[in-house]
């Protein structure tokens, strides 16, 4: 027998548009049989399995996304006409195929289908070995909590570097899961000291004189506010003088309102103060009430709450870039190429309140951005920006506080690529996080989803030849994806592997410490921690 008769494991009896139906070849016991390719035992009829289609000119690759049985019947015998036929002891196993793309006359791969084959065209088994990978555009890894999202991501991570060392890495760390305290008091780091820079984002220090004036205008003004168009247009005013100054101390030949140079933040509020105040009347020189006299009012109060509020020190209150030329150095640190150069830059924001991190993601994600669009190596150094929880600050709804962060990472998406600037995109919720960034994400690492609506939201993301396979999600162990888009020619179902070392991403044991754990626990040291807003 021919190596491709022993590889047929059924024939096609259907084709309807993205959906093939083929009946398997079966034994005399009315058994599948197991089809060995090289070293590797297919087990035929596998939900999520691959197979090749074949008629004359027309080669396609299918998946196997539905497994059915038919029961077979015998055919009536001439000596008892209109009988009910007999009924065998075993049913016809029938397979639904959804074809992902078309085998060239040169042994290339292409997605999409262009000819179609009849009924009787005959189907293969393919190994594994014909599934070849490649890499692709921005991409998303999705999965419920305890799906092993952290484990993946640093799995990947470790790979990564050990394949390309000078791999440029950013990691937004919103939990302290690559970096934390083990119960001996050492710190445990989920990427070797030589790849990586562990660094707080208070301790990395990204200074309020960074923001643009549209993020400093929703830092600081209230846009629901009757006087929000005053303030905007007074705020214009007095930050762009601030920034022409600084500019023509350093010799450039403009600065702007964007400009990234030093402003003093308290000069500006001493000139927006002056402005709310009362002014002398050209009549008598008394102070009267002017056009904008207490139309700062609220400003002033939101500008001094977060003045008042040590979980802004790091924004507002910078100890260490407190000039324009502190900037290249937070550059060098940021990407790694600091001090200490780093493959993998990971910034923890675990110390950072809740509702502070929108305003650090948004400066991260558009330092990125800046960095490599102003580069003129950008196509030698590309930069991946790895969001974790990307839900908690690139929402899909549109609320103000975020406004900026989804506004930041929407320009990778939709720009990064041009200038060598990736995006991945981490989340347990996809439905909740913005369609603009997903939509742009070319490949998707699927991890355990039961949830209904994160499953129909993945569905509609895919492309509709592999709609089909979003099922099979819910079945998959911790680690294992379905992958999905241009990263693999075809879709795949793996394992990854077990990072080395692994990130803090287990869930807390309830029953063994509620069992044996402490006793007693040090309150005051959790009242400091917790005033000092220091973890």
């Amino acid at each position: 027998m021919s190596e491709s008769r022993k590889t047929v494991i059924g024939y096609v009896v259907d084709v309807q548009g993205n959906l093939i139906t083929a009946t398997l070849v079966e034994d005399d016991q009315g058994r599948v049989p197991t089809v060995t390719i090289g070293d590797e035992d297919i087990l035929v009829g596998q939900i999520g399995s691959y197979v090749a289609i074949q008629q004359n000119s027309v080669h396609i690759i299918a998946i196997v996304t539905r497994m059915t049985e038919q029961e077979a019947l015998a055919a009536p015998t001439i000596e008892t006409p209109g009988e009910e036929p007999a009924r065998l002891p075993f049913a016809k196993r029938i397979a639904r195929l959804t074809p992902i793309g078309t085998i060239r006359d040169d042994g290339q791969f292409d997605r999409g289908v262009t000819q179609y084959p009849t009924t009787g065209a005959e189907v293969h088994a393919i190994g594994s070995s014909d599934i070849a990978k490649m890499f692709g555009r921005h991409f998303a890894i999705l999965g419920q909590t305890g799906s092993g999202k952290s484990w993946t991501v640093a799995s990947l991570v470790q790979r990564a570097v050990a394949i390309m060392p000078r791999t440029h890495i950013i990691v937004l760390d919103l939990h302290g899961e690559y970096c934390w305290k083990r119960e001996d008091g050492n710190r445990h780091y989920a990427f070797t000291d030589n790849i990586v820079r562990h660094v707080g984002a208070r301790e990395l220090e990204i200074p309020y004189w960074l923001m643009t004036y549209a993020e400093l205008c929703d830092l600081l003004i209230d846009h629901t506010d009757h006087s929000a168009h005053n303030q905007t247009a007074v705020f214009r005013e007095v930050l762009g003088g601030l920034r022409l100054a600084e500019g023509k101390k350093l010799g450039l030949p403009r600065a702007t309102l964007d400009t990234p140079v030093y402003f003093d933040l308290m000069a500006l509020r001493a000139a927006i103060e002056l402005k709310n105040g009362l002014v002398p009347s050209e009549s008598t020189g008394k102070l009267i009430k002017g056009p904008l006299t207490g139309a700062f009012d609220n400003f002033m109060m939101r500008l001094d709450s977060k003045l008042n509020d040590v979980r802004y020190d790091f924004l507002l209150k910078p100890k260490i870039r407190k000039d324009s030329a502190s900037l290249s150095s937070l550059l060098r640190d940021f990407v790694g190429l600091g001090s200490q150069k780093a493959a993998v830059t990971v910034i923890d924001l675990s110390s950072v309140p809740f509702d502070v991190r929108p305003t650090v993601a948004a400066q991260i994600g558009r330092l990125a951005f800046e960095f490599n669009y102003w580069n003129p190596e950008y196509r030698e150094f590309p930069i991946l920006l790895m969001c974790e929880e990307a839900h908690a600050y690139i929402p899909r709804a549109s609320e103000s506080q975020f406004a900026g962060s989804r506004k930041s990472m929407e320009r990778i998406a939709k720009e990064g690529r041009k200038y060598g600037v990736g995006l991945a995109v981490v989340s347990q919720r996809p439905h909740e996080v913005s369609e603009t960034v997903l939509a742009q994400c070319g490949t998707f690492i699927c991890l355990r989803i039961t949830n209904p609506d994160d499953q129909g939201y993945v569905r509609s993301l895919v492309p509709e030849s592999e709609d089909n396979l979003i099922s099979v999600l819910a079945g998959l162990g911790r680690g294992e994806a379905l992958v999905l888009g241009e990263a693999v020619p075809l879709p795949t179902r793996l394992q990854f592997d077990r990072p080395d070392p692994t990130p803090n991403s287990d869930d807390i044991d309830f029953y063994g410490k509620w069992k044996d754990g402490p006793t007693d626990l040090d309150v005051d040291s959790i009242v400091k921690r917790w005033r000092s807003q220091e973890r």
